[in-house]
């Protein structure tokens, strides 16, 4: 098994490279790892120990950034390493100014591990979420260095709960993690169930990281004086299936605002946006105070907003869900209103659990999305019950990034 998943890594890397030739992610994936080891000789000083922190991509960056600003507060000698696997995550953030270096992570082999490792020389690992790199995870059991998983999430389905060679050689990566701290009782007892006692369920750090913004959020003067009196529909991170359903319920109804925050924010997916409505829209880059109240659609042409933007919002659309996956619904509420999203959203267990409160509303079609968000837009009293449940959902969320920097420096539990 091990010989096919370095060949696996191989073909990967080679994939992307020729994908690299006309996709642009796949180019800066390719060209973020050009001379990797060379940066990281010349950058990383080891005169203070370090804590290395990867995140696969921007959504896990959100979860682990609790984490990264809790060491810095309340353990400053330690230097902060991150690392990205994706794009998405490392050309967003690579400039973020409470890290001390940010890197993509090298390809998964034995020699880039072992190279990584004794250059960056860190005193204690955590990996945000998932991603068992198999060659980083020996690298580091071998040297003595504790890897941590946070916000960690499992399912049944998944290769380390199956039987057969394939299962066990995928379950041996989790004995080389000296603790997981997982989000729902289900990942606690399924890893117990093979045998792993090294668990505490702490929730999700994505919490922290919501209501931190939620109290210290950006006030929009433009955006408030866009909304009026208006009930206001906010489409996060939205894709073109979910912007069709929208729009299609734009086009027949009346006395309602949207604002489009979409994750494609090309000029042309904006212009294709704004052309497909029959009503007013504008470009937030164009929007002036002495007239934004004279739209009803707001394009959200710029990165950044969106968090604070959830403020003004009577009901909130989470895009993704006609994908891979949708997109962070915790954004939306911490502001105690509805969301809607696509069918795609059964891998996130916070989005599982809004459902099962009535507060979160999965859609397969127009029709349903018709039913619920003219539902939601016109029973206040509804509302009111599920902006209650999303106060107390929340609230009693908040809290584990502290427990698990607790217990990793001051080992309370003793694991």
């Amino acid at each position: 098994m091990t010989f096919i998943y370095r060949l696996s890594i191989a073909f990967y890397q080679l994939a992307v490279k020729l994908a690299a030739f006309f996709n642009p992610k796949a180019r800066q994936w390719v060209e973020g790892r050009k001379n990797i080891f060379v940066r990281i000789r010349e950058q990383v000083k080891n005169d203070r120990p370090l804590i290395w922190v990867h995140c696969a991509s921007l959504g896990e960056f959100e979860q682990g950034r609790p984490l990264i600003e809790n060491i810095k507060k309340n353990h400053p000698e330690y230097r902060i390493l991150l690392t990205f696997f994706s794009p998405s995550g490392y050309e967003v953030r690579k400039n973020y100014a409470q890290a001390d270096y940010i890197f993509y992570l090298p390809a998964d082999t034995p020699r880039n591990a072992r190279r990584f490792t004794e250059l960056v020389k860190p005193e204690k690992v955590f990996f945000v979420k998932y991603e068992y790199w198999q060659f980083y995870f020996r690298e580091l059991k071998a040297k003595n260095i504790p890897v941590y998983v946070i916000s960690a999430i499992f399912r049944k389905e998944q290769w380390f709960f199956r039987n057969g060679i394939v299962g066990r050689w995928y379950r041996n990566i989790l004995f080389l993690v000296e603790h997981f701290f997982v989000q729902n009782e289900e990942s606690v007892e399924l890893l117990k169930s093979i045998g792993l006692q090294n668990v505490t369920r702490t929730g999700d750090t994505r919490f922290d990281r919501v209501a931190e913004i939620a109290a210290n959020g950006r006030l929009l003067p433009l955006i408030e004086k866009f909304k009026g009196n208006s009930k206001l529909v906010v489409a996060g991170s939205s894709w073109k299936p979910d912007e069709d359903l929208i729009i299609r319920y734009i086009n027949s109804h009346e006395g309602i605002k949207y604002i489009f925050a979409p994750h494609e924010i090309k000029p042309q997916n904006i212009d294709r946006i704004l052309s497909s409505v029959n009503k007013p829209g504008i470009r937030l880059s164009e929007a002036v105070p002495e007239d934004v109240n004279n739209f009803d659609v707001l394009l959200i042409d710029s990165i950044g907003l969106l968090s604070s933007v959830y403020r003004y919002a009577n009901l909130a659309y989470i895009g993704g869900g006609f994908g891979v996956g949708i997109h962070n619904t915790l954004e939306a509420a911490i502001y105690n209103i509805p969301v809607v999203f696509g069918p795609n959203y059964l891998k996130f267990n916070e989005a599982v659990m809004l459902e099962q409160l009535h507060v979160a509303f999965p859609v397969h079609n127009y029709d349903e999305l018709e039913n619920n968000f003219t539902k939601l837009l016109s029973d206040d009293v509804l509302c009111e019950e599920i902006a209650k449940e999303c106060r107390s959902y929340t609230s009693s969320n908040v809290g584990a990034t502290r427990r698990i920097t607790d217990e990793v420096f001051n080992n309370l539990s003793g694991y």
